[in-house]
């Protein structure tokens, strides 16, 4: 994010400081959690102030964002919009009938449904500017919802004092599938289809057929899913016109329904067998995607974490067990385990990474019932993740999989994983040494 949109909240942290911290020092660590961890701003300040020892209570909840920065599930969110459209229905909620009004918001980057739940002295017309405090998102079939429930706060603007707001209008976004972004609005993409199968859904107490699977061209590949039968089968290339942009942790995902325009056609492209030959990707290009679906990175592990080794896991939700415990079934007789939990970094930055028995053993050279023998031997549990420890830190690994993003940074469940035949000591010293310079 552009730092001069960020100034104000950089102001809002050093008061709450105290001036601990210069503001070149705040920037640098907002932008941080903002653009490479992927936090909110709300977010990112809290974690800030409390990490230097402040009072979190002192900066504000929410911030005044564009349409297009709102994101489903925010139970926060403040904005200057123009009511396009605005109705009125009677609906029932647990037995008793209620009035709600609903209709589109917009601004200049983009429009948005809103349903204004509790109407009570609330009035709204087509034409009005309002701001908007307190509201808070859901998402429905892709799209961020806006919802007014009883602890918004609106109030009407005097147009002129806001001026003009243009409606975001025009053609989709023409792109590809490397540059899909949450919340861009209408896009238009080309791509083959990898992979569909079609599922029921319960929408609203209704039964929904959805078709989900993987598109690709030579940008990458990202997942879909299809409201609308469009006879999507594996090996089609397809245009898709007027389909929306959602994220599931990070990773975003295309969605269309009877309102997008798909036509199959036949012209050159790269075949699925080719597609589906990934590249290796650079975590900060990852990050500044938010995630991605499928992709490969090759890095050193710098660190092999807690919960490495052998484990055991509940018999009924296989959960790693602690001390015998499952958080869900209390206590039980768990069964053993391996998997790896190590952070990947390739230079650009870092990835946490969670490898599977089978990985496990192929990386370890070692089988589950070898890590046992060993465990008993030395009646220690701990002689396994030691093992890993002297074995994989600071060698070069190419891994597989899906990268999704949270408040905890970007985190891959590998797919697929190979040692590197060389030996790259010295440079994954390098690479320590250039992180703990930028500590």
């Amino acid at each position: 994010m552009e730092i001069e949109k960020l100034a104000p909240h950089i102001e809002e942290i050093s008061r709450a400081l105290g001036g601990k911290l210069s503001d070149e020092q705040i920037a640098e660590e907002l932008q941080k959690y903002v653009d490479v961890y992927k936090l909110s701003i709300p977010v990112a300040k809290k974690t800030i102030v409390k990490k230097h020892g402040g009072d979190a209570s002192e900066v504000s909840a929410g911030f005044q964002r564009k349409l297009v920065e709102l994101r489903p599930s925010d139970p926060n969110v403040d904005f200057v919009a123009k009511v396009l459209s605005a109705n009125t229905k009677e609906i029932t909620v647990k037995g008793e009938k209620k009035s709600i009004i609903y209709g589109f918001l917009g601004d200049d980057t983009t429009t948005l449904p809103y349903t204004a739940w509790e109407i009570e002295d609330l009035t709204l017309q087509k034409g009005e500017v309002i701001s908007v405090r307190g509201a808070y998102t859901k998402e429905y079939q892709g799209r961020v919802q806006v919802n007014f429930g009883n602890r918004v706060s609106i109030k009407k603007e005097d147009p002129s004092v806001i001026g003009d707001i243009q409606i975001a209008q025009g053609p989709p976004k023409i792109v590809t599938v490397s540059q899909l972004r949450e919340s861009m609005g209408f896009v238009e993409i080309k791509g083959r289809i990898l992979s569909v199968d079609s599922r029921e859904v319960s929408v609203q107490g209704q039964a929904k057929n959805v078709w989900s699977g993987i598109i690709a061209d030579e940008t990458g590949k990202a997942q879909f899913s299809a409201w609308s039968d469009f006879k999507l089968k594996p090996g089609d290339v397809v245009r898709i016109s007027k389909a929306t942009v959602k994220a599931w942790r990070g990773i975003p995902q295309l969605t269309f329904d009877d309102r997008a325009d798909l036509t199959k056609v036949m012209e050159k492209f790269p075949s699925a067998e080719e597609l589906q030959q990934t590249g290796v990707s650079m975590v900060s290009e990852i990050a500044a995607m938010g995630g991605a679906a499928d992709v490969t990175v090759r890095g050193v592990l710098v660190e092999i974490r807690e919960g490495s080794g052998l484990i055991m896991r509940c018999p009924e939700c296989k959960r790693a067990l602690q001390k015998g415990t499952c958080k869900i079934h209390g206590r039980v007789e768990g069964f053993p385990d391996l998997r790896i939990k190590a952070m990947l970094d390739d230079g650009s930055g870092a990835v946490g990474v969670v490898m599977n028995r089978e990985l496990t053993e192929r990386l370890m050279n070692i089988t589950l019932d070898e890590s046992m023998q060993k465990a008993k031997e030395s009646m220690n549990f701990d002689v396994v993740k030691d093992a890993m420890d002297d074995s994989l830190t600071l060698k070069l690994v190419t891994a597989s999989g899906s990268i999704t993003s949270d408040q905890y940074g970007l985190s891959m469940i590998v797919k697929d994983a190979q040692m590197a035949k060389v030996d790259v000591k010295e440079e994954a010293e390098r690479v320590l040494v250039e992180l703990e310079a930028q500590e």
